[in-house]
C-alpha cells in the first residue's frame, strides 16, 4: 500500500457514502420539481370541485401521492386514501342522518372506527375517522352538498399526483439495491478473509470475539440489503420508463441477496465455533495447527469467490470473474476433501475437539454448496 494511501475496503466504503450523497441530492431535487408541478396541478384542475376554488385538499393529495417512492406505492396510497375518505364520508352522512351532527354522531365514528377491522389498517380507519368528523362540522355550518368536495379534490389530487409520479422521471432504485448488495458481499469477503489471515498468523485467541461481533453486525447489511432489494423490485413495477427504454430486464440483485444470505449464515457460524474453542481451554478441545492452516487457506479462496461475485476484478468481464470464481471453489472444494480425509483418518482429530471440527467442517462444507450454486446461477 502506498504511503498516505487509504486500505482498499476503506476507499470502497468511501467511494460509497460519495455515490450515495449524490444520489440523494439529485432525487431531492427532482422530488422538489415533481412536487412543484403536482401541486400546481392539482391547484389547476380541482379548483371547480372546490369552494371558492381553493383546492387545499387537493394540492395535499397531490403532494403525499408524488412523493411516494415508487409509481406502484402511489397507486397503492391513493386508493387507500380516497377509500378512506369515502367511507368517511358514508359514515357522516349515516350519523347526521341518525342522530344528527351532534356529540352522539362524533363517539359513534369514534367506536366504528377504532373496533372496526385489524391493526393493519389502523392508518385508513384514523383517515376515515377525521373526514368523518370534518364532514360533521360542514354540515353543522353548511349545506349537505359541501361533503362531496373534498372526496372529488381526493380523487383529482391523486390522479395528478400518480400522473406526476409515473411521468417526471418515475423512480428507480436499481442502483441503490446494487450498491448495497455489493456492500453485503464486501463485508462477508473480508470476514472470511480475515479469519482467514488470523487463523494462519495463530491469532485465534486474540481476534475471535472481534470476528464473532463482526459476523452478528452481518445481520443489520442484511436486513438494509434485503429493504432495498424489495424496494428496487417494487419499482420496477408499473415504470414507464422500463417499457420505454426496454429495461424490463433490470436486475435488482434479489438472487444474489438470497444467495449472500446463505453465505452470511454460514460465515457467522464458523465465526461463534472459532469463538467458542478460543474460550475452550481445555488442552484435549483445541484445534490442530495444520487443521487451522488449511481451514484459513479455505477461508480466504471462500472469501476471493464471494468477492467474485460482485467484482470482476481488473482486466476481466463477466466470463473472467466466472472463471476465476470456478477456480477458487475448486480449490476449496480441494482443500476441503483433504481435510475431510485426515479427519476420517484420525490425522487431525483430539477426541474432546471432534465436535468443533464437525461444526466448522459442516458450515464451510454448506458455505461452498452456496457459492457454487450461485456460482452457477
Amino acid at each position: 500500500m502506498a504511503a498516505g494511501r487509504l486500505p482498499e475496503p476503506a476507499m470502497r466504503r468511501l467511494r460509497r457514502v460519495a455515490d450515495g450523497l449524490a444520489r440523494r441530492r439529485g432525487r431531492q431535487l427532482v422530488h422538489g420539481i415533481k412536487a412543484l408541478i403536482a401541486a400546481l396541478l392539482a391547484w389547476v384542475v380541482a379548483g371547480p370541485a372546490a369552494p371558492d376554488g381553493r383546492a387545499y385538499v387537493a394540492v395535499a393529495t397531490a403532494l403525499s401521492m408524488v412523493n411516494a417512492y415508487t409509481v406502484y406505492r402511489s397507486v397503492a396510497n391513493a386508493l387507500e386514501s380516497v377509500l378512506a375518505k369515502v367511507a368517511g364520508l358514508v359514515l357522516a352522512l349515516l350519523t347526521v342522518r341518525l342522530l344528527g351532527p351532534s356529540a352522539g354522531a362524533i363517539a359513534v365514528i369514534a367506536l366504528l372506527t377504532v373496533l372496526v377491522g385489524s391493526r393493519r389498517t389502523a392508518d385508513g380507519r384514523l383517515q376515515a375517522a377525521s373526514t368523518a368528523v370534518i364532514a360533521l362540522a360542514a354540515t353543522a355550518g353548511g349545506p349537505m352538498g359541501g361533503l362531496v368536495s373534498p372526496v372529488l379534490q381526493t380523487l383529482a389530487g391523486a390522479a395528478v399526483g400518480i400522473a406526476v409520479n409515473a411521468l417526471v422521471l418515475p423512480p428507480l432504485y436499481v442502483d441503490e439495491s446494487d450498491s448495497a448488495v455489493r456492500a453485503l458481499a464486501h463485508a462477508v469477503a473480508e470476514l472470511l478473509h480475515d479469519m482467514g489471515d488470523g487463523l494462519a498468523h495463530q491469532e485465534l485467541g486474540s481476534r475471535a470475539h472481534v470476528w464473532l461481533h463482526r459476523g452478528r453486525r452481518l445481520e443489520e447489511q442484511l436486513a438494509f440489503a434485503r429493504e432495498q432489494v424489495r424496494q428496487a423490485d417494487e419499482s420496477l413495477r408499473w415504470n414507464p420508463r422500463c417499457a420505454a427504454r426496454g429495461r424490463r430486464g433490470d436486475v435488482t440483485y434479489a438472487q444474489l441477496y438470497t444467495a449472500l444470505r446463505g453465505v452470511s449464515l454460514q460465515v457467522r457460524g464458523i465465526a461463534r465455533t472459532l469463538a467458542d474453542s478460543a474460550c475452550d481451554r481445555r488442552p484435549d478441545h483445541r484445534l490442530g495447527r495444520q487443521f487451522l492452516d488449511r481451514y484459513a487457506e479455505i477461508l480466504r479462496l471462500a472469501a476471493v469467490a464471494v468477492r467474485g461475485l460482485v467484482e470482476p476484478g481488473p482486466g476481466g468481464g463477466p466470463v473472467q470473474a466466472r472463471e476465476r470464481l470456478r477456480e477458487a471453489i475448486e480449490g476449496a472444494s480441494a482443500w476441503h476433501e483433504t481435510m475431510t480425509g485426515l479427519i476420517g483418518r484420525g490425522t487431525l482429530t483430539r477426541p474432546g475437539a471432534w465436535h468443533v471440527y464437525g461444526s466448522l467442517m459442516t458450515d464451510v462444507e454448506r458455505l461452498l454448496y452456496d457459492l457454487d450454486h450461485v456460482g452457477a446461477r
